[in-house]
């Protein structure tokens, strides 16, 4: 039966993350066929895919909330997951601090008494994404930027092997993203973390990026940005015509003969 599951003897100790010929469907419908992958400890690794093609399904599925019709997800530990979408009313009387410690005892019921373990794990965080500033700043009135650093910081202080960010670049300018982007690789390599980001493009990425799992069409492949970024690979996962581009340290893939621009 498709599912979800620990790591077992048949899956290599040294991965975070496995997947292996997983599938979903929508009754009918293909989602996703066949994606298999595999991430390490320490490693950055970018989901790319353009709308639709299946990327937030897919993380769905490596969290456990989406059933499978084939295959199976192994990860090596707990997962800590940055949605794409967090809208708090400015005037909610909640800091950044308290959001944090909310990844530590959130799940459970009545009040929490402080502690000074508690709270030197909060601290620790912050210090960690560079949040420690505005750490006591209401969390609906921080910019986009400082948001998402205390939401990363949430969904470190469980200590997860693998975290999962759902469009992390999506709402920021470009030197917030960059600076993101250099905060999560810091931090996969400082925690022996896997970091699996899911993006519509992948130049904001690749300095960074030690592997990558490109869909489309429910389809995907998977591997060294180089081995994965080419005319070759990227024509058969389409099934038609991919063009890839390379200009001024920039990747443009260009699928069809409408020319259309797709990461």
């Amino acid at each position: 039966m498709p599912r979800r599951e620990p790591p077992s003897p048949a899956v290599p100790s040294d991965y975070a993350l496995s997947v292996e010929g997983l599938g979903v469907r929508f009754g009918a419908r293909q989602v996703l066929e066949d994606v298999s992958f595999r991430l390490a400890p320490g490693s950055v690794a970018g989901l790319i895919g353009s709308n639709g093609a299946g990327k937030t399904t897919l993380l769905r599925a490596i969290l456990g909330r989406q059933s499978l019709s084939s295959g199976s997800v192994h990860v090596a530990g707990q997962i800590g997951y940055v949605p794409q979408k967090f809208l708090l009313d400015p005037d909610l009387p909640l800091r950044g601090r308290d959001l944090v410690g909310l990844g530590l005892d959130g799940h459970r019921y009545g009040l929490t008494l402080p502690s000074r373990t508690r709270r030197e794990r909060v601290a620790e965080m912050l210090d960690a994404v560079g949040a420690s500033d505005f750490a006591d700043t209401r969390v609906g009135r921080l910019s986009g930027g400082e948001q998402q650093r205390i939401l990363i910081a949430h969904a470190l202080i469980s200590e997860p092997a693998l975290l999962l960010l759902d469009e992390p670049l999506a709402n920021l300018d470009l030197h917030s993203a960059k600076q993101s982007v250099e905060l999560l690789a810091r931090i996969a390599r400082a925690r022996n973390l896997a970091v699996f980001i899911s993006a519509h493009e992948l130049n904001q990425l690749l300095p960074v990026l030690d592997h990558v799992v490109y869909l489309a069409d429910g389809r995907a492949v998977a591997g060294a940005t180089d081995e994965v970024i080419r005319q070759d690979v990227l024509s058969r996962l389409y099934r038609s015509h991919v063009d890839v581009i390379r200009v001024h340290g920039r990747v443009l893939v260009v699928a069809g003969e409408s020319g259309q621009v797709v990461s």
